[in-house]
């Protein structure tokens, strides 16, 4: 499966420096300026328009993105289809019979396992490929800095290393298939409040310790083909048009050789062509939103009069043209196998190994040879399990389950939608637990529901969050009076378990009445099998939470979010205060202890830590022996953290591993440290600086639970960028 294809096409980065170089000398400026703009698919009933005219009519496969090609040199069409989680299709496609729906990036960041997320990488651009399409908007690794943000079930983890890894390997999966990726959204675009017109207001150093560290470390592992700039400003400056991070950290620094893409009606200026921006994509959302496309007749217009050199039209179309040749997107052979029935595995196994074992009051596993009445309250959870919104919503094979318009304020109220995936968890629990009897609740009042919890042994109920692009939450309840449904469900019935379905932390406040609680994020189209086999104990829970699920917004650093209600097109100013201390950071900075910690996850069985070993050097190295002590199969993600850095308190992950044991078995495990992740970053001298002195690192189960800790002492350097 993760073959990879066209292997001998694919180019060196210098061989495809070379030949870009050589290409774009040949073309034409009208050639050139064809290459900079990205044009929307036709979507039917869209705000954008109808079919744009610049694409041609024989150019059926609609997507986010076509560029037109230039056949005379071989250069092929450029078409980006989103997104993350598979190949979306919002109305472009009629004929399109789906594609694979996988887990979003949250759950498949509560696997710890990069090779998951590569294999998923390589199925997507499989389905990509398939449809024609050679550029696919997937690698999402901004870092979930709030719990109400509604894209963060479209990224890893509040954690800049684990973030990136995994980053990474989606990228280097849909590479290695001739797909071009990107990582997105550079950076900051942490918050949906009004975001075209949000102010994300951050200390430098702090930002290069965190988000842009998460970018640095992603890129360095992945060459990406492109980076798609947010919609917010930085510090004052749109990301798109932002000198300082795209021209002088991006590419100056880092030394990044592919190209940058606006993300869709991001574009208000033509000088981001100066500031760093290659693309603009999605043209006429610009049109819609600031009444004109400037990389058209205002980009051609500063080139004419000398404003945009031709050294940097030559540089954004070499850019572009490299990201190309170096997948070799270019010289495509047949298209490859695309075996759906494979695909749909590498999603269950996403799911399965994103579910997160929250609460367990030895009410899990659910016995297969009793006879039990089991109560399913609530969660449409006769219909499926639900989806994210936005662009990154995949709609499967055979269609959605059901499709509830939600609705809400600003250009994306109208793809506010609840979409369920079947089959349906009801379903998949009556086949996992065939000598059970099921009742089914819709959830509809308190009352209703615990007229049939009463009656029951054991009460699953389901609570549901539907979030995505363009919306925040205004706080971590659950909606249409979930929480008093299941709060009322376990006063009835004891013997309750709750499965959540959301892209963030929830309140909970019912929490200490209920039995279990399992965290199934959007576990995709095989999602409600998933949740069977772990409640039936068939697999066995080993997600670890890749976000810090706090007690209250109290603990957090905004508990009141900034602009949240204020009318579409509001300015919008959030500071980030926290820095670089983000999610378990903060709460280990402030000494909160949250609800429950970065890390954390139980499983049906033990595991022990023993023989924690630490090295110096130029960074740490820890090495230890992990034992399944407990009497089933199961995987443990032991974490490696720093605690105190030269006499400074300071939580850091520095490394993980996710390990499948026998019972009885043990196995040792060795970690090395990104030596950044141990230092800070000084802006003065544009260098990163590990300080003299002992350095005390933990070995633990979460951010905030450490078997073994251990000293070490490094020598202070400097290194950089």
């Amino acid at each position: 499966m993760t073959t990879t294809i066209d292997e001998k096409a694919a180019a060196t980065p210098d061989d495809a420096d070379r030949r870009a170089r050589e290409v774009e000398e040949q073309l034409t400026d009208d050639e050139r300026f064809s290459l900079l703009i990205s044009l929307l698919g036709y979507i039917p009933d869209s705000a954008v328009g109808g079919r744009d005219p610049r694409i041609p009519e024989d150019v059926t496969n609609m997507s986010a993105g076509y560029t037109p090609g230039i056949p005379r040199l071989g250069i092929p069409a450029i078409q980006s289809s989103d997104a993350s989680m598979g190949i979306t299709n919002p109305g472009y496609r009629p004929d399109d019979e789906g594609a694979t729906a996988f887990p979003a990036l949250v759950a498949l960041g509560s696997s710890f396992n990069p090779q998951l997320v590569r294999e998923g990488g390589v199925a997507i651009a499989r389905e990509a490929r398939s449809r024609g399409f050679n550029v696919q908007l997937a690698g999402g690794c901004n870092l979930a800095r709030d719990p109400r943000n509604g894209r963060n079930f479209e990224y890893y983890s509040e954690d800049p290393y684990l973030s990136a890894v995994l980053a990474a390997e989606q990228v280097n999966g849909i590479q290695s298939q001739g797909v071009v990726s990107t990582l997105k959204h550079f950076t900051l675009n942490c918050n949906e409040t009004n975001r075209h017109w949000l102010d994300a207001v951050i200390d430098p150093d702090a930002h290069r310790e965190s988000d842009l560290l998460t970018f640095q470390i992603a890129i360095e592992r992945s060459q990406p083909g492109a980076i798609m700039s947010g919609y917010n400003k930085i510090n004052g400056e749109y990301a798109g048009g932002n000198g300082h991070l795209l021209n002088e950290v991006l590419k100056g620094a880092w030394g990044y050789r592919g190209y940058v893409m606006s993300d869709w009606g991001a574009t208000p200026e033509w000088d981001f062509a100066l500031k760093g921006l290659d693309q603009e994509s999605g043209a006429q959302a610009d049109t819609m939103l600031w009444g004109k496309e400037p990389f058209t007749d205002e980009l051609r217009a500063a080139h004419e009069r000398g404003d945009l050199p031709k050294e940097r039209l030559s540089d954004m179309v070499r850019r572009m043209l490299r990201a190309l040749f170096t997948v070799a997107a270019d010289q495509w052979g047949p298209t490859p196998e695309v075996d759906m029935a494979r695909h749909d595995e590498i999603a269950l196994e996403g799911a399965r190994q994103g579910i997160v074992l929250l609460k367990n009051d030895r009410a899990l596993p659910l016995p297969t040879d009793e006879p039990l009445k089991i109560a399913v309250i609530g969660g449409y959870a006769q219909q499926g399990v639900i989806s994210g919104t936005g662009s990154g919503a995949v709609a499967p094979v055979g269609g959605f389950a059901g499709v509830i318009k939600i609705g809400g304020a600003g250009v994306m109220g109208k793809h506010r939608n609840l979409f369920l995936f079947q089959p349906s968890p009801l379903e998949e629990l009556t086949k996992a637990l065939p000598n059970a009897t099921f009742d089914f609740d819709p959830g509809y009042t308190p009352a209703e529901a615990a007229l049939t919890a009463k009656r029951s042994d054991v009460v699953i109920a389901f609570g549901i969050r539907v979030e995505g692009e363009g919306f925040d939450s205004a706080d971590l309840s659950l909606p249409w009076g979930q929480d008093a449904v299941i709060d009322a469900v376990a006063d009835a019935n004891p013997n309750t378990i709750v499965v959540l379905e959301t892209g963030n932390p929830a309140s909970m406040p019912w929490r200490g009445k209920v039995k279990a609680i399992v965290e199934a994020w959007y576990p995709g189209q095989a999602g409600a099998r998933a949740i069977a086999e772990v409640l039936s104990g068939a697999v066995n829970p080993s997600g670890r939470l890749p976000i810090t699920f706090p007690e209250s917004l109290d603990q957090h650093p905004r508990p009141e979010l900034p602009g949240l209600g204020t009318p579409w097109g509001t300015p919008v100013t959030i500071e980030y205060t926290e820095g670089a201390e983000i999610g378990y950071r903060w709460h280990a900075k402030t000494g909160a202890k949250p609800m429950y910690a970065f890390g954390h996850g139980l499983s049906y069985t033990a595991f022990e830590y023993s023989d924690l070993d630490v090295d110096g050097g130029d960074t740490i190295t820890a090495t230890f022996t992990v034992t399944n002590t407990g009497d089933r199969a199961g995987a443990d993600v032991p974490q490696i953290y720093l605690t105190e850095a030269a006499g400074d308190e300071r939580r850091r992950l520095l490394g993980f591993e996710r390990v499948e044991l026998e019972p009885g078995e043990s196995r040792q495990v060795s970690l090395a440290a990104d030596p950044r992740v141990l230092a800070r970053f000084d802006g003065a001298a544009g260098q990163w600086r590990i300080d003299d002195g002992t350095y005390r690192v933990a070995l633990g189960r979460s951010a905030e639970d450490f078997v073994l800790e251990t000293e070490v002492v490094l020598e202070g350097r400097q290194f950089g960028p």
